[in-house]
Formats: structure tokens, sequence, C-alpha cells
């Protein structure tokens, strides 16, 4: 099971505060077996609420079918653009020491 990020953590203590103090302003109990009832529902609530809050994604790897190297083109077929290159690996830097001479 994957840990709660922080704002799965906020959003579920926020409701449970709220839902509380807004049950307890509500209802006008005192009785202790309510309190505790309104307090366990309260924590249902913000554990239902921490669980539905979508997960932060993985950002998707460049060069996947879906991804932005392909394209429709206009009679349907899809074309395969290729991704621009970056030089910063041995190809500049033998480059730029060829240069310097």
């Amino acid at each position: 099971m994957p840990r709660p990020t922080a704002a799965q953590l906020a959003y579920g203590s926020a409701t449970v505060v709220f839902s509380t103090v807004a049950l307890l302003l509500l209802t006008r109990t005192t009785d202790g077996i309510a309190v505790a009832a309104i307090g366990i529902a309260s924590l249902a609530l913000g554990l239902l609420v921490a669980m539905t809050l979508p997960l932060r994604r993985r950002p998707r790897q460049a060069g996947t079918a879906a991804g932005p190297a392909a394209s429709a083109a206009p009679d349907g077929l899809t074309t395969r653009v290729p991704a621009p290159r970056s030089h910063t690996g041995a190809e500049a830097r033998v480059g730029e020491h060829s240069l310097r001479r």
C-alpha cells in the first residue's frame, strides 16, 4: 500500500475536524455516547475523503505510442516523428574540445 501524500493527510484531517464541529453544533448533543458516535462517524468520513483523493501519478516517459512522438496525419494514419536529440553527451564535449584548439 502506498504512503499517503501530504494532501491526503491535510484533507482527511480537515474533514475530521470540520465535520466533528459541524455535527456537534447541529445536533447540540451533550450525551457521551452520541459524542463518541459523532467522532467515529467523522473519522470514517475523513478516511473516506483521504482515500478517494487522487494519487500523484508518475510522469510518462517520452517516446511512448500515446506520447508526443506520434501524431495523426490527415489521412488517418499515424506518423512517427523523431524526438529532438540533446547534445549534452560525449558528442558535445568532443565538438567543443576540437573547437578550442
